[in-house]
């Protein structure tokens, strides 16, 4: 019987398969690089506001304590937006006449609120809780990076569940003293010690758990 296939059939056909494989791999690959990618997570994306209030300005020039406009950062589980009462305890004094302000002088006269972009949001099924965090001692800059430079606010992190795991896993990375967690340019080293040395000391003395039973965010 003559032969049906030419003799480089086979390796063709097992380039084919190797072929196929790889190319799953890579369609693999590329898919969890772009699911993490900023273009999906939406991090570092400083998306346009009613009023461009610029964080920086409040924080780092002023000198305004984050707990000034997020009162309820320490006690409930989301940090509150700031009420229009917050922003004109300062701008029914100063600006009063800027043209940019006039959202905040029209919603503190008529009662409605300014409609903010939300930059910060988890999935549904997950539970965070900022007072347990804050008192645990994990400062704001840990996972809202330092807002005290951001011009225009943007998600500093991915937001994904392996982000959050790191933390979970290694708390002792990241924890600081209660009095410093508002405090965005503190380092442990000006304690005189390195992180690794501070966390661990920490961690211990305020019982910090490292959590990572699913159950611990998905209620």
């Amino acid at each position: 019987m003559a032969q049906i296939f030419p003799r480089y059939a086979n390796t063709l056909f097992r380039l084919a398969i190797v072929g196929a494989i790889l190319g799953a791999a890579g369609i693999g690959y590329a898919t969890m690089v772009l699911a993490r990618s900023p273009y999906f997570t939406r991090a570092e994306d400083a998306q346009t506001q009613p009023i461009q209030f610029s964080h920086a300005h409040h924080v780092n020039g002023l000198g305004i304590d984050c707990r000034y406009c997020h009162t309820a950062v320490e006690e409930t589980a989301h940090s509150n937006v700031p009420s229009t009462k917050t922003c004109m305890n300062c701008h029914s004094q100063m600006w009063v006449g800027s043209k940019m302000l006039e959202p905040v002088r029209e919603s503190y006269k008529t009662g409605q609120s300014i409609e903010w972009k939300r930059l910060h949001r988890l999935a549904d099924f997950v539970y965070f809780n900022h007072s347990i965090h804050v008192n645990k001692g994990f400062g704001c800059s840990a996972c809202h990076g330092r807002v005290d430079h951001m011009q225009a606010v943007y998600q500093k992190g991915t937001l994904l569940m392996e982000w959050c795991l790191e933390c979970h896993r290694y708390p002792e990375k990241y924890i600081r003293p209660r009095d410093q967690i508002f405090n965005m340019a503190f380092k442990a080293e000006d304690l005189g010690k390195t992180q690794e040395q501070l966390g661990k000391e920490l961690v211990e003395k305020y019982g910090v758990r490292s959590l990572k039973e699913c159950s611990t965010c998905h209620r």
